[in-house]
């Protein structure tokens, strides 16, 4: 196996157990980043078996998980005026940019502030190493933006969460402890 099928195993494996994509969308991400030299074939062949692999594993999931439990938070912070998205594009400025286009889309005046994860953060979360979530006000006002970091540091820690965050707005909230469940949707 080359390196390059190691790198696409192991984004198969990631998108897999991320609970976010579905085999057809797998099977386009593969064809994303297949490289020449590739054994499309053998790729394509191991995206089931580990849906497989994660469905078996998903019965033995807490009836409630980490991912339900964030996902209630995102709710909430929406119910009160944050823009908050999961698996927002794969960085920051497309986390950015999907913020930009879900505010427009809203009611105009719902959203004040966002906060949301990237694809970058999902792979963390899924390889053990915590979730980092981006806040801020709609409006460019340190203030506004360290209030939201607040609230969405607060709704976290309350709905069970351990959060490291230092209370400033140079820094990301982290869930340093989140195990990542998300069932298939």
């Amino acid at each position: 196996m080359n390196k390059e099928e190691k790198y696409i195993l192991d984004s198969i494996k990631g998108w897999v157990w991320s609970g976010f994509y579905s085999k057809g969308d797998i099977r386009e991400m593969i064809y994303d980043i297949l490289e020449e030299g590739c054994d499309e074939e053998m790729l394509l062949a191991s995206i089931e078996p580990e849906i497989e692999k994660k469905h078996l594993a998903e019965k033995e999931w807490p009836e409630v998980t980490d991912f339900d439990r964030l996902h209630g938070v995102f709710y909430k912070l929406h119910e009160e005026g944050i823009c908050a998205l999961h698996n927002a594009g794969y960085t920051m400025s497309d986390g950015f940019e999907d913020v930009s286009e879900a505010v427009h889309e809203a009611p105009k005046g719902h959203y004040h502030s966002f906060c949301f994860y990237h694809g970058q953060d999902v792979e963390g979360a899924v390889n053990g190493r915590g979730l980092m979530i981006a806040f801020g006000a709609l409006e460019n006002d340190d203030g506004k933006s360290i209030q939201t970091g607040k609230s969405v540091a607060e709704s976290l820690s309350k709905a069970g969460f351990k959060v490291d965050w230092d209370g400033t707005i140079k820094t990301r909230i982290f869930l340093p402890e989140i195990q990542w469940q998300k069932r298939a949707a």
